[in-house]
């Protein structure tokens, strides 16, 4: 077996695929980032599936594994926006009617990833009606537990105060931070050295969340830089609809209690 084949790069790369009439030379740059991208993302919900199973087995510390992984994957991610970025609007606009319907908007594999980290949205399963294979994929993550709703039950396992209808719940649904979820945390961050494996789960989520935001933030950047803020393609409204993004979170007490702790360090020291 030779190196090609064990990677199968005849198939890989054969699978870019230009379509602007005359041929654009920047339109090479546009396929392969957004298929590279896609790579990554295969990757991350193999490693963040794991990492919800291990959670299920109590296996904290493999899964923190499997998180740090995601973490480099979403480092490299974030840093091929500069590559994109150094499309031109002239450039671009080139090729992009050849683009037609399709968007960044349909990345099944995107939505997943969202799924899992429990940004349940059911109406975005219908943007798949047509492909029925990749709607499936997002119908069955609709329904499962979230990387974070798995952590919760280890949480209730441990014998924190979890809420019943916090742990076994609609998983359909899209999470909404509780205050008692809030002093679970609380009772965490108030002494670390009691709770560290939970305490150094919950900045590995952080980490996560913090890492997303970053590539979403660069996401927008670069499309604004690209395009302004004419509508994307396929219907998006472009950089609109991803600055509003920006304050979606996938773990809320995990934020919330931060503040928390620096309201109750403030009233401590005596500072208004």
């Amino acid at each position: 077996m030779s190196y090609a084949d064990y990677l199968d790069l005849k198939t890989l790369l054969s699978a870019q695929h230009p379509l602007a009439q005359p041929p654009q030379h920047d339109e090479l740059l546009f396929i392969i980032q957004h298929q590279t991208s896609e790579l990554w993302f295969k990757l991350v919900l193999h490693e963040l599936r794991s990492a919800r199973e291990l959670f299920e087995q109590d296996e904290l510390q493999a899964a923190l594994k499997r998180l740090a992984r995601v973490k480099h994957i979403q480092a490299t991610l974030t840093g091929q926006w500069s590559v994109l970025a150094t499309l031109t609007p002239s450039e671009y606009s080139q090729f992009r009617e050849f683009l037609a319907t399709s968007s960044g908007f349909q990345s099944v594999q995107y939505r997943a990833v969202e799924f899992l980290l429990g940004n349940k949205k059911a109406e975005m399963v219908r943007v798949f009606d047509r492909e029925p294979q990749w709607q499936a994929v997002l119908a069955q993550l609709l329904d499962e537990p979230s990387l974070y709703d798995v952590f919760l039950q280890l949480l209730a396992r441990r014998g924190f105060a979890v809420p019943a209808d916090v742990i076994d719940r609609d998983w359909s649904q899209p999470y909404t931070s509780r205050d008692e979820v809030l002093q679970v945390f609380q009772q965490v961050y108030a002494d670390p050295a009691a709770h560290w494996d939970i305490y150094e789960t919950c900045e590995e989520l952080v980490d996560l969340e913090d890492n997303f935001q970053q590539w979403r933030f660069r996401h927008l950047k670069t499309v604004e830089r690209i395009i302004g803020t004419a509508r994307g393609t396929g219907g998006s409204s472009g950089v609109t609809f991803l600055r509003k993004a920006l304050d979606q979170t996938f773990f809320p007490e995990l934020y919330a209690v931060r503040g928390v702790i620096a309201t109750g360090s403030v009233e401590r020291s005596g500072q208004r």
